[in-house]
């Protein structure tokens, strides 16, 4: 099959240019301009055609509680709204063994609307599997050093022994930075006074739990030459730890969420459960908003992703804030929250690919094949109406989850349509269930 777009601007991770894009067989052919038209025309004037968006840190629930999410779900949402590769993992059902990744793999056949790829989680006592998981095609190796969602933390020996295993196979990781020492004894003090409300959470999960362990991760990540990003870094003084070690030399990096740009303290003081995410939202007024997006723009982070654990209202609500799931839904919002950002002149158009789409791809292994538009690229993109708009409404959101934090907000630039390997998967904020998605293995991807 052949198809041209034809008129458009295309937004790449260096900026922009007005010219066509052809396809053929679902890959990129050329871009350049005024080229003669191949097979089916894609009117993209007075739009801009961006690839398409890569997030890489996602839970979808599936094998698992699927009453909050599943895959058919959960990248329907993305494909309406220009995603089209995830990397999943679940934590109900890790993948700790070559086993544990076969059988998902063969369970997810004919349920994704996305391409998608996998990670594995770092068990203590199971470290010795990670270079075959990693031979085998996991994305990264998702660690914690907190126990959260039943994941057993890493100590400061098991993150060793994991990073060190990181560096030997060239691997990636992702690591989620909380002291389970802080957080363990603040729960315990927490629930013997009886304490239940939403400020809880800020005692519970503090700003120290973060920094420590944020610090601890950094400097073995230095030691040991492992290639590691730290998940959801919450605020600039975080931030602050990983640039000094990225400074001394060590090969790590920060991943940032919209959460923690756009949520504020007294959100979650008023909201509790509906606000129940961890760590935390720091923003406690503008000049705190102010300073993360200046490290936005300086390139301080290296990507985007949603960190997308939908819940319902009803699950979310039933019991006290102890029992409440952690998490938000973000598939349905991410890309949005980026172009409002572009069009407020926070950051630029090619700022939105390169850090939700070139750089992810890049960072876990997804590039040349996604994260672009060039020669050999799949025809993974969005067109996307600068001049649109989209008023957020629960009712819009495709997610399981029926709700959004940012209900009410509108974001100034549209995606209109999501295509996959040169198929429409999404149109006007509705994503087509057709199951198209292959799991996409980063040490092969390239040679199919």
């Amino acid at each position: 099959m052949e198809q041209t777009i034809k008129g458009g601007t295309v937004v790449g991770s260096d900026g922009q240019r007005v010219a066509d894009v052809a396809i053929r067989d679902g890959q990129i052919l050329t871009v350049g301009p005024d080229l003669q038209p191949l097979g089916q025309v894609i009117d993209a004037s007075g739009l801009f055609v961006l690839p398409g968006m890569v997030d890489t840190h996602v839970h979808l629930m599936d094998p698992g509680p699927t009453e909050r999410e599943d895959f058919p779900t959960g990248t329907r949402a993305a494909a309406a709204r220009g995603v089209t590769t995830i990397i999943e993992h679940t934590h109900a059902h890790p993948i700790r063994s070559v086993i544990d990744l076969d059988t998902k793999v063969a369970y997810l056949d004919g349920r994704s609307n996305v391409d998608f790829a996998l990670a594995a989680h770092t068990w203590p006592d199971r470290i010795d599997e990670m270079p075959a998981l990693w031979e085998a095609g996991v994305a990264f190796f998702k660690m914690f050093t907190c126990t959260t969602h039943g994941v057993p933390a890493l100590d400061g020996a098991h993150l060793l022994a994991a990073l060190s295993t990181v560096a030997m196979i060239d691997g990636r990781c992702l690591i989620h930075c909380e002291d389970e020492s802080i957080t363990a004894e603040a729960e315990r003090v927490l629930k013997e006074a009886g304490r239940d409300d939403p400020a809880i959470l800020y005692e519970w999960r503090n700003r120290e739990a973060e920094l420590v362990a944020i610090a601890a991760a950094s400097v073995l990540a230095e030691t040991t030459g492992a290639n590691a990003t730290m998940a959801h870094v919450s605020s600039p003084d975080v931030l602050a730890v990983i640039q000094a070690a990225q400074r001394r030399g060590a090969v790590i990096a920060a991943e940032a969420c919209p959460q923690y740009l756009t949520l504020h303290e007294t959100e979650v003081l008023e909201l509790g459960a509906l606000r129940k995410f961890t760590p935390p939202a720091r923003i406690r007024n503008d000049a705190d908003a102010t300073a993360i997006w200046d490290q936005v723009r300086a390139g301080a982070y290296s990507h985007f992703s949603t960190d997308h654990a939908p819940s319902t209202v009803a699950q979310k609500s039933a019991g006290g804030i102890w029992e409440a799931p952690f998490g938000l839904p973000g598939l349905d919002t991410t890309l949005a929250f980026l172009l409002d950002a572009a069009a407020r002149g926070e950051i630029a158009m090619s700022d939105v690919v390169r850090m939700y789409s070139t750089s992810p791809a890049d960072r876990y292994g997804l590039a040349p094949r996604k994260g672009r538009l060039e020669p050999g690229s799949d025809a993974d993109f969005v067109l996307v109406d600068p001049a649109g708009s989209w008023t957020v409404a629960d009712q819009d959101v495709i997610s399981k989850a029926g709700w959004s934090p940012y209900s009410g907000r509108t974001f100034r630039g549209k995606v209109v349509a999501t295509h996959l390997g040169g198929v429409e998967v999404g149109q006007d904020g509705i994503g087509h269930d057709e199951r198209r998605g292959r799991f996409v293995n980063p040490r092969r991807l390239n040679d199919r």
